[in-house]
């Protein structure tokens, strides 16, 4: 093989490779935390200091940047999971987890306030799974409606879940009597700080707990398939002995399940809840979550990973954005260039000219070999 063929050779190799890596689903999350990283070590090399530090209750924690984001990211990375089934298997998005989220938190509120201070620690953890049990039905509960709406009465998911969107908060307020209900025992807030004496985020043990949850349930059961059967054609999915009101009902129960858990882990960070605030526009973060991860926003296939990396990119985003002074009421933009960018970057008619202009270059490609 003479030197030129062998240029040629590695050439068409190099090209080949770079094709397989930017059509790789995961490209566009790993690019975008990549220039996020490139961005912050250029402008202030500290971002990514992490240091052990006291806490007000006398243990060490790790404190940093990085330590924030993935903490801060916990919430929105288990939202992420759900949303990403809703989207494959209805084609469309739940508006209404951050209300939902209101709900579940009131609901934990509401069985563990009358609780006095100095219980042991038995019945305290009694309490608390109690709480969380009765937050998850109550949750589920939530879902269902949405997804009946979606499979049984064909609303679209929007549309079926503005209900929820609207009425949520207000609901949240009602369970609590519109009481701004505080929690001053220690122990409840473990579950959205710190465990004594471990200097990691409990919400980081929390969610890599659902990660490894989905990952198994995925890997065991059928739901993978059948979530992007009926999302690509329900039809044909159902002509396969597949129920795609079951599906869509069955994912949307999941995302409520996963709207509990933030619930829980919201009202545990602060110890109380304000109904009007809590979860404010998350949802749009997790329906950004799963366009970031570069998965259909018409439903059928997903790759969760990658909905789960695009959450942490959207926190690496808010977190770089307050540490550079940017006002909370501007942050939102940002984020709308990005939802932009996604949109336009998915969109058929932009797919289709990216397809038509690979294939002429490797039709040129070709014509060339062959002259």
């Amino acid at each position: 093989m003479t030197t030129s063929e062998n240029k040629l050779s590695s050439g068409n190799s190099a090209k080949g490779f770079f094709s397989k890596l930017v059509s790789n689903q995961l490209f566009i999350p790993l690019a975008a935390l990549l220039l996020l990283v490139v961005f912050n070590l250029a402008a202030d090399p500290t971002f990514f200091k992490i240091s052990l530090e006291p806490s007000s209750t006398g243990y060490y924690i790790l404190s940093g940047n990085l330590i924030s984001i993935i903490d801060n990211a916990s919430e929105l990375a288990i939202l992420a999971i759900g949303m990403t089934l809703v989207t494959s298997a209805s084609g469309g998005q739940d508006i209404s987890v951050g209300s939902a989220i209101a709900i579940a938190g009131s609901v934990v509120l509401r069985v563990v306030k009358g609780y006095s201070e100095g219980i042991s620690g038995g019945e305290f953890a009694g309490i608390m799974i109690g709480a969380f049990i009765l937050c998850v039905i109550v949750s589920a509960l939530f879902g269902a409606f949405n997804g009946a709406l979606v499979a049984y009465f064909k609303i679209q998911p929007m549309v079926a879940t503005l209900i929820l969107f609207t009425a949520g908060r207000s609901i949240a307020a009602w369970i609590n009597n519109n009481e701004n209900i505080s929690i001053n025992d220690t122990r409840f807030g473990y579950f959205g700080n710190f465990l004594p004496a471990i200097p990691i985020p409990t919400p980081v043990f929390i969610s890599a707990l659902c990660m490894i949850i989905i990952a198994v349930v995925l890997k065991v059961t059928n739901l993978r398939l059948y979530s992007q059967a009926v999302g690509i054609n329900a039809s044909s999915s159902r002509l396969n002995g597949i129920n795609p009101k079951t599906i869509k009902l069955l994912t949307f129960i999941i995302l409520g399940v996963c709207v509990a858990v933030c619930g829980f882990i919201k009202v545990s960070r602060t110890s109380s809840i304000t109904y009007a605030v809590i979860a404010n526009n998350i949802e749009m973060d997790a329906i950004l979550a799963v366009a970031l991860g570069g998965n259909n926003l018409g439903g059928g296939k997903f790759n969760m990973t990658a909905s789960i990396l695009g959450a942490y990119v959207i926190q690496f985003l808010t977190t770089t954005l307050y540490k550079f002074k940017v006002s909370s009421s501007a942050i939102s933009a940002y984020k709308a260039v990005v939802v932009i960018l996604l949109i336009i970057m998915s969109a058929p008619i932009v797919r289709k000219w990216i397809t038509d202009q690979k294939n002429k270059r490797a039709a040129a490609r070709l014509r060339k070999e062959a002259a």
